[in-house]
């Protein structure tokens, strides 16, 4: 009968007892399995040590076997041969290699018949390894009976005889073992085998033999697996006295042990009129690993151990169970004690209703506290009029009903005469005591919600005039254009501060500031519904009007820009008045992008500032001058992209000497920048060049020119030519640039070029705007044996008189007057002046544009230096 017991007994037995008794079941079944398994691997080693021992039996066997097929290969030579010389007796070991094959050789001979008074002698007379052995020239066989046994033997039945061990001849007074065997065949004379004996004794004319070390023999025919499991003896037993061959280092331990306890296996091995016994004996033990039996006993113990754990765990199982529950039971009547206490500390609210009604039935101290609420039972009121959101009780009966649950909802609670705050509610279905329940809970978040709605704020205005800011204008202007209908325009006013630099560097940021603070006023008052303002940075704003027309748009900002006008800003006793560029543009299509409505706005502001400033400027494609400078600007993009892709690349002209030069060495080029565009399209530079001009870039560019000239000047000239004197063009804002200077200086030591190599071009016009800068400038550069190049003489304004003070090396005539050279009389006067006048000063002078032979005649014919043009050499690529 099962009965609970207080000690974990089971069936009225103690724990113990049932513990006691599956450890020793699981004890016996252990031992038994150990045995079986000792048996079962006795068994394999004993099959496994006979099938070794056949097969080292075997492998002496053959090795004898391989030792008189040796033999019988060279007896074969003999009866071929009529007569084998010494020669021939050493070729035939040499290329037969038997030591490879047998080390245990030590030498071949033969030994010819010789009949004297006293009878048959067999005297050696080849011998072959002779090293070693010159003791067995002249050995006579018949003085070693042994030896004349075997001659005999092989004789009458030509097959291979093998003598007893005795000490060989050529082993005594070397060290190590000293007993060898030999194997002998007869030698008949040349002709086919004889067959019978007295043919054979007829024939015979000597006796080859083979000799071998017999220890070193067998062990090498012996498996490595005999030497190391088993004791092995071979002992010649063909004469009475039987003599011990061979015996390994264990013989004599397994010796001494009983047979009982020994494996021993036993082969006569019949060769050559001998009989060898070969006998191995080894330990069981010795060739399967003993130690898996005990392997399998440790984990039968193990596996007891494991059973007797779990006879122990299974018969206390029912008393830890009712200790359990009862311990569970009063840690849940704790756990339940602590909750409520818990629950009652929450600063989270939490408020209990009834699923049919929403009748309140409990709330916790927060809840209580903040919805003055002292008792919820009697306050009668339900879960719905806690809040200002009257869709709420909707949802409130569909939970009851079953449905999903509120998560995280943010709304508003009723306040009673104090600030309304905001919480987020989330309300589940529960069941209570068998009755249905809903469960709110609900946190404060009206200071995350203010403050997340000042930083709303602060994200789409501006913290100085309280105006929308960019990002909202745009998201603003985005919304006007996307809502434009047929028939309706919206209109984007670009305004910018005339005079605001003035009051900022008179009076100051704080004045600056204010003035912006002021306008913005200014200009908000004026608005009504459909415009709205913004700053969009700096002492820019910007005006949306929707659903306007061209006039009314046009007429709207010429009053803005009055406001503007007539506005008087007054600071520390000083006033000021201010204008306002105005760029003007209409949107009558949907799908039109807020960026290029943007651009174009800048662009026509931009234009009403460089034409007289305080002026409205509305965009129009008609107006050629607000298209090229738009075009302008978008090249700014464009050249910052370029540099970043490396799209930039350099071309060449030669300049062609046109009198004789006393150091003509080397090429004479100038470089010149272009530019791949984004598909790999070249652009012309008269593309390009005006926007990096006007827009500050042009100092970039020419120190991407001088650095990548400078990193590669060895290889200039894509044929190899040394480049004598290299000429690089410098914009107006370089010449200017009191640094550029000192990168030149850095960048001819970086890369190790000779500066007396290097020419810089400058125009006129730019050398005459700001003269004494260039000046000093150039004389930097010449002290460290740089020239200077006046490029396009005579298209600019300045007069001979200025060649006399700026420090240069050579001129370079505009190419407008070469090009009418043969026609036009004037430019021949004017060329042939500027030759002159250049000569004098020192300078050499070089024409550019030289586009045919007659041009190219004319200027050789008045003294002019150098030429450079298409008819010499057209621009080239380099550095591919």
């Amino acid at each position: 009968m099962d009965r609970r017991r207080d000690d974990g007994g089971f069936l009225g037995q103690p724990a113990w007892l049932w513990t006691l008794a599956a450890l020793l079941l699981g004890l016996g079944m252990t031992a038994i399995t150990t045995r079986m398994h000792h048996n079962a691997l006795a068994q394999a080693e004993s099959a496994q040590a006979a099938r070794l021992a056949e097969r080292s039996f075997d492998a002496v066997e053959s090795q004898l076997r391989s030792c008189g097929l040796l033999v019988r290969s060279v007896q074969a030579l003999f009866l071929a041969s009529q007569e084998v010389t010494p020669d021939e007796f050493e070729t035939i070991y040499t290329n037969l290699r038997p030591r490879e094959h047998f080390p245990s050789l030590q030498a071949i001979g033969v030994a010819h018949r010789e009949l004297r008074a006293d009878g048959e002698h067999f005297v050696t007379d080849l011998v072959t390894p002779r090293d070693g052995n010159q003791r067995l020239y002249g050995l006579d066989i018949a003085s070693q009976p042994a030896n004349m046994r075997a001659l005999e033997y092989s004789r009458d039945k030509d097959e291979p005889a093998m003598s007893g061990a005795f000490e060989l001849i050529q082993r005594t007074g070397l060290p190590g073992p000293k007993d060898g065997v030999i194997i002998r065949l007869p030698v008949f004379s040349p002709g086919p085998s004889p067959t019978t004996i007295a043919t054979r004794r007829a024939r015979l004319v000597g006796s080859l033999a083979v000799s071998f070390q017999v220890s070193s023999l067998i062990e090498r025919a012996l498996p490595r697996e005999t030497r190391e499991d088993f004791a092995v003896r071979i002992t010649d037993v063909s004469d009475q006295a039987p003599h011990l061959l061979f015996a390994s280092d264990t013989a004599a331990e397994t010796s001494a042990l009983p047979d009982a306890l020994t494996y021993r296996y036993r082969r006569d091995i019949v060769y050559g009129g001998r009989i060898w016994r070969m006998e191995l004996r080894g330990t069981p033990g010795q060739m399967q690993s003993m130690s898996l039996p005990a392997l399998t006993f440790a984990i039968g113990v193990l596996a007891s151990l494991l059973l007797a754990t779990l006879a122990w765990s299974l018969a206390n199982t029912r008393a830890r169970a009712f200790r359990m529950a009862r311990n569970l039971s009063a840690q849940y009547r704790d756990s339940e004690a602590r909750f409520r206490a818990l629950n009652e500390l929450l600063p989270t609210l939490v408020l209990l209703a009834h699923s049919q009604d929403g009748g309140l039935t409990y709330a916790n101290h927060a809840a209580r506290e903040r919805l003055q609420l002292p008792d919820p039972e009697q306050s009668g009121k339900t879960l719905a009029d806690l809040f200002e959101d009257e869709d709420l009780q909707e949802q409130f009966d569909d939970i009851a009903k079953g449905g999903w649950a509120m998560i995280n909802r943010p709304t508003r609670f009723r306040s009673s005469g104090r600030r309304a705050y905001w919480m987020t509610l989330s309300v589940s279905q529960i069941t209570l005591e068998g009755q249905s329940h809903l469960l709110a809970v609900a946190n404060d978040i009206t200071e995350l919600r203010e403050l997340n709605e000042m930083l709303a704020y602060q994200a789409s205005h501006d913290a100085l005039t309280g105006l929308s800011n960019r990002r909202e204008f745009v998201r603003r202007l985005d919304a006007a254009i996307n809502d434009l209908v047929d028939g309706t325009q919206v209109a984007m006013l670009y305004l910018d501060i005339d005079q605001f630099k003035v009051v900022n560097d008179t009076s100051g940021h704080v004045a600056g500031d204010q003035l912006l603070a002021q306008l913005a006023n200014l200009l908000s008052s004026h608005l009504i519904e459909g415009e709205a303002i913004a700053r969009l940075g700096g002492d820019e704003f910007g005006i949306l009007v929707e659903r306007t027309t061209p006039a009314a748009a046009l007429a709207f900002a010429e009053r803005m820009r009055h406001e503007i006008e007539v506005f008087e800003f007054s600071w520390e006793e000083r006033a000021y008045t201010v204008s306002a560029s105005i760029g003007l543009v209409l949107i009558d299509h949907a799908g039109a992008q807020q960026r290029e409505v943007y651009s174009l706005a800048d662009t026509a502001c931009y234009m009403a500032k460089e034409r007289g400033r305080n002026r409205v400027q509305l965009y129009s494609e008609d107006d050629q001058e607000i298209v090229r400078r738009r075009s302008e600007l978008q090249w700014i993009g464009r050249l910052r992209q370029a540099l970043s892709e490396q799209r930039f690349c350099l071309y060449f002209q030669e300049l062609h000497p046109l009198q004789v030069v006393a150091d003509a060495g080397g090429a004479h080029i100038e470089l010149l920048i272009r530019l791949r565009d984004e598909r790999g399209v070249m652009v012309p530079p008269g593309d390009f060049i005006p926007a990096a001009e006007r827009y500050g870039l042009m100092p970039q560019l020419d120190r991407w020119v001088v650095e990548t000239a400078f990193a590669n000047f060895a290889r200039l000239h894509p044929s190899g030519e040394p480049v004598r004197l290299c000429a690089i063009n410098l914009s107006a804002l370089t010449i200017e640039d009191d640094t550029f200077p000192a990168f030149v200086i850095e960048k001819l030591q970086t890369h190790g070029v000779a500066a007396e190599r290097i020419c810089f071009e400058i125009t006129e016009t730019a050398a005459v705007a700001s003269m004494a800068r260039v000046i000093a400038m150039m004389n930097r550069l010449r002290d460290i044996g740089c020239h200077f190049s006046l490029d396009d003489f005579g298209a600019g304004m300045a007069s001979f008189g200025y060649l006399k003070n700026f420090p240069i090396d050579y001129i370079k005539i505009d190419g407008s007057f070469v090009r009418n050279i043969e026609t036009d009389a004037v430019s021949q006067s004017i060329v042939r002046a500027v030759t002159d006048i250049g000569h004098q000063l020192g300078l050499i002078v070089v024409a550019e544009w030289v586009a045919d032979q007659r041009a190219y005649d004319l200027l050789k014919t008045f003294g002019v230096d150098y030429a450079q043009g298409y008819l010499l050499h057209r621009p080239q690529a380099l550095l591919r």
